[in-house]
């Protein structure tokens, strides 16, 4: 015999969804101040599973109205883990997937000159290390 039938009969059996949360701590990449409001960077080369990007989703959530999270992926295009093929034979990206669930993002070449040191960008280290990663690319 069953408890709910029996010694528990008197007690309301699984009807009550109590929701709970598991505190996390999320450390960005980078911050920096810009105008008003505070920007965490999070630098990707690429998402690995879906337990990573959806962390991201869940910080979103909880962030001050003054904070954004924003992206800065390596490869843009890359595609997301897990991605099931479309008909035309692509996967849905990096990008598509920050679009589509809000974020901001850029790219190195594309991240705003006022958030960086744009004369950075022409030192001969900068210009060997992107040389590296783009031969790591192919």
């Amino acid at each position: 015999m069953l408890l709910h039938e029996s010694i528990l009969k008197d007690w309301e059996h699984h009807t009550d969804l109590v929701p709970y949360i598991i505190e996390h701590k999320y450390e960005p990449d980078f911050v920096r101040k810009i105008g008003r409001k505070k920007i965490l960077l999070e630098s990707k080369g690429r998402f690995w599973d879906f337990q990573e990007y959806n962390k991201y989703i869940w910080v979103k959530k909880i962030l001050p109205k003054n904070t954004e999270l924003v992206f800065l992926f390596a490869n843009p295009s890359a595609p997301m883990p897990g991605a099931k093929r479309r008909k035309d034979g692509t996967k849905r990206s990096h990008a598509e997937w920050a679009e589509a669930n809000g974020f901001r993002w850029f790219s190195e070449e594309t991240i705003p000159d006022s958030w960086i040191d744009p004369k950075a960008r022409e030192s001969e280290d900068y210009k060997k290390r992107n040389d590296k990663l783009d031969l790591e690319m192919q």
